[in-house]
């Protein structure tokens, strides 16, 4: 017999309410509360994409059994109209790389150290989850240690790091490096985890999705403040680095943000998004060669030729192709 997520909460909540608490766990009686909130959700229905014309609604629940199940989709409860904004102008990317001269002095500068402590700090959390408080909790790190990056960089008066707010309380991160024009190229990856089983109550530190990326871009911000010019605003477009909230959920964050930008007319020319980065052991193991992994449906099939040459061009291991279905 399989016992829905509402139906388990509902025998868990008598033995956890009952069990002694020690002084040091009082963080986590706040769980109970939201223990009892997720057995009120449980019914609520949500309308989700699963392919382009492929929706149905269904329960949180059906959410995370899909997901199990390896299923991945887009939540567009609050974003019905998602498919009639997913247009831009032509980009024309570069043929080659070019700008090796500048890059290579700052990969010198990246420190697996800064990302081991970060990492080990965003783990900590007892879960990242969207709708729950240490989700709220190590958003509200995230931003004060990009904050706290910038400054270190002495580039707070010109580049600039602000939630992005959602209604569940974890907000998402955005760093904003401004350019010689508004065109806006974005480096991301989100921020949240999950236990696809009791979200609210077991642990989901996510040090590889999405810990990694996270850690990954946060690096990536911190090295690129490194050069004058940038932090000058001398580049050409503005560059913007995003940590989503809720993707775990449905891509919740990513689309609350990028609706809003097209609200706005915002022109971006190119988005990156970076997910379990170094997820190299299933490889290993397999005998093959460590490898960049590139999406490669779902895309912009120039920018991701583009993203190929740039691999080529820093690995000597190369890249090898995926897909998300």
């Amino acid at each position: 017999m399989r016992l829905s997520q509402a139906s388990l909460l509902t025998l868990l909540l008598p033995a956890v309410s009952a069990r002694f608490i020690e002084d040091s766990e009082t963080n986590r009686v706040g769980l109970y509360t939201e223990w009892a909130k997720e057995v009120d959700e449980a019914a609520t229905k949500y309308h989700i994409e699963l392919a382009p014309g492929d929706t149905r609604w269904v329960t949180e629940d059906e959410k995370w059994e899909l997901r199990r199940n390896g299923q991945r989709f887009f939540d567009i409860t609050d974003t019905p109209d998602l498919a009639s904004i997913r247009t831009r102008s032509k980009v024309v990317f570069p043929k080659k790389p070019t700008l090796q001269d500048e890059i290579n002095p700052l990969l010198a500068n990246l420190s697996k150290t800064e990302m081991k402590d970060h990492l080990t700090t965003f783990t900590g959390f007892h879960t990242r989850y969207y709708k729950s408080d240490y989700g709220r909790q190590s958003s509200e790190w995230l931003l004060k240690t990009v904050v706290d990056t910038i400054k270190d960089a002495g580039a707070d008066k010109t580049v600039s790091a602000k939630h992005f707010t959602h209604p569940w309380g974890q907000n998402s991160i955005i760093a904003t490096i401004p350019g010689k024009t508004n065109k806006t190229v974005v480096v991301g990856a989100h921020q949240d985890s999950i236990n696809l089983f009791l979200p609210s109550i077991l642990a989901a530190p996510g040090a590889d999705d999405d810990g990694s990326g996270t850690v990954t871009i946060l690096e990536a911000f911190r090295v690129l403040l490194l050069n004058t010019d940038i932090v000058k605003g001398k580049h050409e477009n503005t560059i913007e680095f995003h940590w989503y909230s809720a993707e775990e959920g449905g891509l919740l964050g990513s689309q609350a943000v990028f609706t809003e930008y097209a609200k706005k007319d915002r022109d971006v020319k190119a988005m990156l998004q970076q997910d379990m980065t170094g997820f190299v052991q299933r490889t290993v193991a397999a005998g093959k060669t460590e490898s960049v992994g590139v999406i490669v449906d779902f895309v912009d099939l120039e920018l991701t030729d583009f993203i190929k040459k740039i691999v080529t061009e820093v690995r000597t291991a190369g890249y090898v192709v995926m897909a998300v279905h």
